[in-house]
């Protein structure tokens, strides 16, 4: 196994081995088309999916995007072999430095409740529970 490459953004030809990552890692869920969520984040310059490869595979992601007002991360996710390496860490760091070089100043995430695992590990890189409750409504179709 070798290092992963510096961390960069996703490229054409990246979609496969990304959505393998992200079905690995869990982080997928079935009501969430991940063809079309990649789309929507390659479809303007308010977000963006940074990558890390290694030994030919893509090996961590972060879907990072901004609001005007918060930045977001999504789809946080390293391959099951190499977790507790760093690269979440890294790719953490990574959405960061991308959202201030906007001029983003806040990025705030969400956990599923039951996750305590995740909700330790952004812990220990500074995030804290906002106490705040997450509402949602679809308003469109979902493919």
């Amino acid at each position: 196994m070798t290092e992963p490459s510096l961390i960069r953004e996703i490229r054409d030809g990246d979609e496969p081995g990304l959505i393998a990552l992200w079905h690995a890692a869990g982080v997928s869920r079935p009501w969430n088309d991940p063809h079309r969520d990649i789309a929507f984040a390659r479809s303007g310059p308010h977000a963006t999916i940074l990558v890390a490869e290694a030994d030919g595979a893509i090996v961590a992601s972060a879907m990072v995007g901004e609001d005007g007002h918060r930045g977001w991360t999504y789809y946080v996710a390293v391959a099951p072999g190499r977790q507790k390496s760093g690269l979440g860490r890294a790719i953490m760091q990574a959405a960061e430095i991308w959202l201030a070089a906007r001029g983003v100043w806040k990025v705030q995430l969400l956990v599923r409740a039951d996750n305590a695992a995740a909700v330790g590990f952004y812990e220990r890189l500074g995030y804290r529970d906002t106490r705040t409750v997450c509402l949602q409504k679809v308003i469109g179709p979902a493919g």
